[in-house]
């Protein structure tokens, strides 16, 4: 059998891993495989820094070309796997090569959802996963011209701040009654469209986009459910992602909402493990399944899916973790409940918004008295105690819900006694 490791999936993720194996001792043959063009990049910077002018494009990279050639990591960029034989541990690209593997990793992440509406070949009608995405979505929000965001998840509240910073009127069109509410609850989910709304934005909630309108291909609005017209020069979908699942499935993998793993990473196949936005692996703290789309996961989860390959004993426990940056709102959360899971949220100071201005303050969901998950906005250096909190609520330890709300005791004496 070949002694190669093929990865599958040029992403932060994959770069993360392939550096992890040389960094661990494997001296045999990794081969990573990318449909992109570019070198493996950072998703983050694209709906942030990059999106805002403030980052340079080369800031996005995982590492420089040389990186690879040094430490003998073959790029396949521009290339798609087509087909995996776990069988003959062979992968099959669309040149019609195939790649033997000893062990393969799937890092193949996920593919933006798309909506098929009527008037939809209009143009600056943008989807966000890829730089080249984001530097078309950049020069169309310089325009200034006004935008509708249909979505109103993360990447849709971070494109919206992004045209907000370049002037552009706009408008957020969500299914649900409120912002992130299916991730946050609607406490939460309250502060950010009092923030939002605060720096100019309209939402309509409750609707959908059913079509837009152009003059010749020249958008010019979007029509919602109720027949409202909204005003629009560009737009841009951000109703979620799936994850690439096909290559697996077709492999025949065990697939649900992701290639399913063990929390070692491992797939179905021993030799095939799975890291990443694509992957739904058992948590050993949560006790299920879970797939976690955010950037950390794609970070941490790469080196520690290397290291499974190479039979280290592996356990992947890290937290959900996940940050956004909107206006002057500066935000880390920690944990994971599934939707309606918490009984409550506790406030550690006042989120409301002053005067325009971001809040400084911490939010805990908890459930029975447990930590579930927690969120500094605009406060820094408490995310260890935070994540010290949620370990335990996963563990069953409860805290005094009052002294959690209390800014004068201190987090890392909650868990005292």
């Amino acid at each position: 059998m070949s002694d190669q490791f093929v990865i599958v999936g040029a992403s932060l993720a994959g770069a993360r891993a392939a550096s992890t194996l040389r960094e661990e001792g494997f001296d045999g043959g990794i081969v990573l495989v990318g449909a992109e063009d570019d070198l493996p990049y950072e998703r983050p910077p694209l709906s942030k820094g990059y999106l805002l002018g403030k980052k340079e494009r080369q800031k996005a990279f995982v590492h420089d070309a040389a990186f690879y050639e040094q430490q003998r990591i073959e790029l396949r960029l521009g290339t798609r796997a087509t087909a995996i034989d776990p069988a003959g541990h062979q992968v099959t690209l669309d040149s019609g090569e195939s790649l033997p593997y000893r062990k393969l990793l799937l890092a193949t992440g996920s593919s933006p959802r798309t909506l098929e509406l009527p008037g939809g070949e209009a143009r600056r009608i943008h989807y966000l996963r890829t730089i080249e995405q984001s530097e078309a979505l950049g020069a169309t929000l310089r325009a200034g011209d006004p935008v509708v965001v249909i979505g109103a998840g993360w990447i849709g509240l971070e494109i919206a701040a992004a045209a907000r910073h370049y002037g552009c009127d706009v408008t957020v069109v969500e299914t649900d009654r409120a912002p992130l509410r299916q991730v946050l609850g609607d406490e939460v989910g309250a502060v950010f469209r009092a923030l939002h709304e605060a720096h100019g934005v309209e939402f309509h909630f409750d609707t959908q986009v059913r079509a837009f309108g152009a003059l010749g291909d020249r958008l010019t609005h979007a029509v919602l459910d109720d027949n409202v017209e909204v005003p629009a020069s560009a737009a841009v979908i951000a109703v979620g992602i799936s994850p690439n699942v096909e290559l697996a499935r077709s492999a025949g993998l065990r697939v649900d909402d992701g290639v399913v793993t063990d929390a070692a990473l491992r797939t179905s196949d021993p030799d095939i493990h799975a890291c990443g936005d694509v992957a739904s692996s058992y948590h050993p703290l949560a006790h299920e399944h879970i797939r976690v789309e955010h950037w950390a996961n794609a970070l941490n989860g790469g080196p520690a899916a290397a290291r499974s390959m190479l039979g280290h004993d592996v356990s992947y426990d890290r937290l959900p973790y996940f940050f956004t940056d909107q206006y002057d709102l500066g935000m880390e959360m920690a944990g994971w409940f599934p939707r309606g899971g918490y009984d409550r949220v506790v406030f550690r100071g006042d989120p409301s918004i002053v005067d325009g201005k971001a809040p400084e303050f911490v939010a805990f969901w908890t459930r029975r008295g447990h930590v579930l998950a927690g969120m500094n906005v605009n406060v820094w250096d408490v995310q260890d105690d935070i994540q010290k909190l949620v370990r335990a609520g996963y563990t069953g330890k409860d805290v005094d819900l009052d002294r959690l709300a209390d800014p004068s005791v201190p987090l890392d004496t909650l868990l005292d006694g």
